[in-house]
């Protein structure tokens, strides 16, 4: 699919989704945002990027490859300014991939670190939708779901299961799992990849509520937990550039099961979208500097 396609798809879903739900109500909102909010969305997705660089550098220690946090988070910074700008958002994935490959194995080891790197964050993600499920079914004070979105998520997360239990069956004695092993091979790095993920997740979880705050919707926890996890999932269809429409469409849909207009959702997910592009910024100086790679290779490596 062509660049402009991909920006004409996301074009057109934004315009529809403004003249469906009033593009004067989303203007609105918009132009009143508060900065404060804002910044504080901002600040939650340049520490979450902090902790992804600290994820990836820890999974490339455990397959041999040795860099610093600093030259991570450059790389990663570099890497997202690319995932949100070039279409498809994977290219800034598969550069990190090149620039931090070193030793024999080069480009292999390195891929297989940024692909196992970026599926313990789906992995953080879905841990996280599942506890905002989980709250939202089975708590007292969880919200009230419309049956046939009910239906819906409960026919989706029985989906992921099975996927999952399939997956695991199918993989946990294959190359896969000795590669996964090989990452996690003591209770001090599972402790640590988990704290990570999880951390990572919920800062992105936070940076969308935060969003939301700006522009007049206060998310509880539990809904936050729940809608925002399928907000950002929907980001990764690959019809568009950085997800742009498709998040807000989503968000449109699921606001009002928080009790908020889809006009708010709308907004929320276009500030959400600014503050990435904002939070990724300080990549452009360094993609346009360029720099050494910083990896040091020495073999199959261990954790440190």
């Amino acid at each position: 699919m062509s660049v402009a396609l991909r920006i004409l798809i996301g074009l057109v879903l934004l315009g529809l989704l403004l003249w469906a739900f009033g593009s004067a109500d989303i203007g609105a909102r918009l132009r009143s945002a508060e900065p404060t909010w804002m910044v504080a969305a901002i600040a939650c997705l340049l520490a979450q990027t902090a902790l992804m660089a600290w994820r990836w550098q820890l999974v490339g220690r455990c397959l041999g490859l040795h860099f610093s946090l600093g030259w991570a988070l450059r790389e990663y910074l570099v890497a997202q300014i690319v995932n949100l700008t070039v279409p498809g958002g994977m290219v800034g994935d598969g550069a990190r991939a090149v620039r931090s490959r070193a030793g024999e194995q080069g480009l292999k080891r390195a891929a297989q670190a940024v692909v196992l790197e970026r599926a313990a964050g789906q992995v953080g993600l879905l841990v996280v939708g599942a506890a905002g499920l989980g709250w939202a079914v089975l708590s007292p004070h969880g919200l009230s779901l419309p049956p046939d979105l009910a239906r819906g998520i409960a026919v989706a997360g029985l989906c992921v299961v099975a996927v999952g239990a399939f997956a695991f069956a199918f993989l946990r004695r294959g190359r896969i799992a000795a590669l996964v092993s090989r990452c996690l091979p003591t209770g001090r790095i599972k402790a640590a990849h988990a704290t990570l993920s999880l951390g990572a997740a919920l800062l992105n979880v936070a940076a969308f509520a935060a969003c939301a705050r700006a522009v007049g919707v206060v998310l509880s926890p539990g809904a936050a937990l729940l809608i925002v996890p399928l907000i950002l999932t929907a980001m990764v269809i690959p019809l568009g550039i950085a997800g742009w429409g498709w998040r807000e469409g989503a968000a449109a849909a699921l606001f009002p099961v928080a009790g908020a207009a889809g006009s708010a959702g709308v907004a929320a997910g276009i500030l959400f979208g600014v503050a990435m592009m904002i939070a990724a910024a300080p990549g452009i100086p360094l993609l346009i500097r360029g720099e050494k790679t910083g990896v040091r290779d020495r073999g199959r490596g261990a954790p440190e």
